[in-house]
């Protein structure tokens, strides 16, 4: 998939924010595995939704990703997550091609690569649903 870079810019945390991301840079990936948000807070945040990241141990880096104000407690692997973490990966690690991990129950491994202001994402992906749309 190809999609346009985000580049997260700082800002600062709670009470309330705006914009559509947070971007929570945690100290390691353990933190980021043992994270367990109060979703009633999140709900709260004048934000899509909240991503948690750190550098990993066997990918480069690791994040998760909650929308509870959108009905989405916390997001498998998330595509839109990760147009925001590469430029901010790539510009950490100075790396365009980057393996990710994102934790969740299902869980999923994303190569990222930025290329200009283009993230292009790629893995292995689960059919869930096959459908015909008639018109």
């Amino acid at each position: 998939m190809d999609f346009p870079a985000q580049v997260p810019e700082p800002c600062a945390c709670p009470p309330m924010l705006s914009d559509d991301d947070c971007l929570a840079v945690i100290e390691s990936e353990d933190v980021v595995r043992a994270v367990t948000p109060d979703q009633s807070l999140l709900q709260q945040l004048d934000r899509r939704g909240v991503i948690v990241t750190a550098r990993g141990h066997e990918a480069y880096f690791v994040s998760r990703f909650f929308a509870p104000k959108y009905g989405v407690p916390e997001d498998p692997v998330t595509g839109s997550a990760h147009c925001e973490l590469t430029p901010y990966w790539a510009a950490k690690l100075a790396k365009n091609v980057l393996e990710a991990r994102q934790f969740s129950r299902r869980g999923g491994t994303i190569l990222c690569e930025l290329q200009a202001d283009r993230v292009i994402l790629s893995g292995n992906a689960v059919t869930y649903l096959v459908g015909e749309i008639t018109l």
